[in-house]
């Protein structure tokens, strides 16, 4: 019987139990909604985002208030976004890091004497408007575009999707450029719908791929055979199955379209005066970057960063809404949850020897078995002769 003892290397069996014991414990007894909120949260950059983005539209809607169709509700800003007050510091912002103050002009007055803090907010309220109803618009007509073509397939696909990839082929600037100068002056509502219609494209494409593939499973048979129709399945087994793709691509669709309204209005398509937009502010005030730089520093840096938060939150959407992505627990967590599972038990190789054991007795390898110990050596004794000395059956 050969009994070779076979440790794992480097203990990666313990390693991955431990790392499943701590999965299976963080996710016990939760549900798939609850699950993807607690990875959501768990993502530092994501939730960092959600905040700020909050607080620019808090800042932003409660500031200068609001002015939708007539309805305006004052806000807590001493300033309106289209007041022309005295010049105060020459128009220089009266901001201070330190000590800190914020003075009565904190983003200082263009060469008019409009509080610029208040146009930004303005301007942010409108591109805030312009992304919000672009990314809705584009989301449902891509969500439904796609749901049909790769639910139904054949023909009705190849005819969606031709249609699809005529609307690709024209540039989305170009299409905005035109249809923006026609209806800019509208408002930003009205450019925003306008965007969604032609910004559905990467949406239906990737929700076809979706539903190419889910129509497949055993479910879809399942609601089938039991007599549902097509628009139950599609709206009420395969779409939330492809939520989650359809919620991280609406927030890049959201990003796109805020810096596409801003590139628009900076060429003069986008919202018109006597409103305006943070592209606009920028176009507005290029003339005076040598002189006056603080007029287009401060609506470039509310679009970079409404961008990036947008972009931020779409990735911490897709890491909480895709099961492959998972968190690798600490080591202290890993150690802790190998303690608690208990040691590895060795694995030993019982099965039988294909080789006796064999020693050598005067120059002849002769093969030993159980009965080992019963061996008798014939060779005379010769004291003090180490070469001579007797077999020892227990060596």
């Amino acid at each position: 019987m050969n009994t070779t003892t076979v440790t794992p290397s480097e203990s990666t069996e313990a390693e991955a139990k431990a790392e499943i014991s701590i999965e299976q414990k963080e996710t016990e007894g939760l549900s798939q909604g609850q699950i993807v909120r607690r990875r959501f949260f768990r993502h530092r950059g994501a939730l960092v985002a959600m905040i700020v983005l909050t607080l620019i539209v808090i800042l932003a809607f409660t500031s200068v208030g609001v002015n939708l169709w007539g309805l305006r509700i004052q806000g807590w800003w001493p300033y309106s976004w289209d007041q022309i007050a005295p010049k105060i510091n020459n128009g220089v912002p009266t901001l201070s890091l330190w000590p800190l103050q914020f003075g009565e002009h904190p983003f200082g007055q263009d060469e008019v004497g409009r509080d610029i803090f208040a146009v930004v907010m303005r301007g942010a309220q409108q591109s805030l408007m312009v992304m919000v109803i672009a990314g809705v618009v584009a989301t449902v007509i891509g969500v439904v575009m796609g749901a049909i073509a790769g639910y139904y397939g054949k023909l009705t696909d190849s005819v969606l999707m031709r249609f699809t990839d005529i609307v690709i082929t024209i540039p989305l600037i170009v299409i905005g450029s035109v249809l923006g100068n026609a209806f800019g002056s509208l408002g930003a509502a009205v450019l925003g719908v306008v965007i969604g219609l032609f910004a559905w494209t990467t949406m239906a494409r990737l929700v076809r791929g979706e539903f190419l593939t889910l129509r497949e499973r055993e479910f879809v048979d399942a609601a089938r055979v039991s007599g549902a129709r097509d628009r139950r399945i599609i709206f009420k087994h395969i779409l939330p199955n492809a939520v989650g793709v359809i919620v991280v691509n609406a927030t890049l669709l959201m990003a796109g379209a805020i810096l596409l309204e801003s590139a628009l209005s900076y060429l003069g398509f986008g919202v018109q005066s006597p409103d305006t937009s943070l592209g606009k502010i920028v176009s507005d005030n290029q003339a005076a970057f040598s002189t006056r730089p603080w007029l287009f520093w401060w609506p470039g840096i509310f679009i970079i960063v409404i961008a990036l938060c947008v972009n931020f939150i779409g990735d911490g959407l897709r890491d909480a809404f895709d099961p492959r992505q998972k968190k690798m627990p600490s080591e202290r967590a890993m150690a802790r949850a190998g303690r608690a599972s208990g040691p590895v038990p060795v694995a030993v190789d019982t099965t039988p020897s294909t080789d006796a054991p064999s020693v050598t007795v005067a120059g002849a390898a002769v093969y030993a078995s159980e009965d080992i110990v019963n061996y008798h050596d014939t060779r005379p004794e010769r004291p003090g002769d180490p070469t001579q000395e007797p077999l020892n059956p227990e060596r």
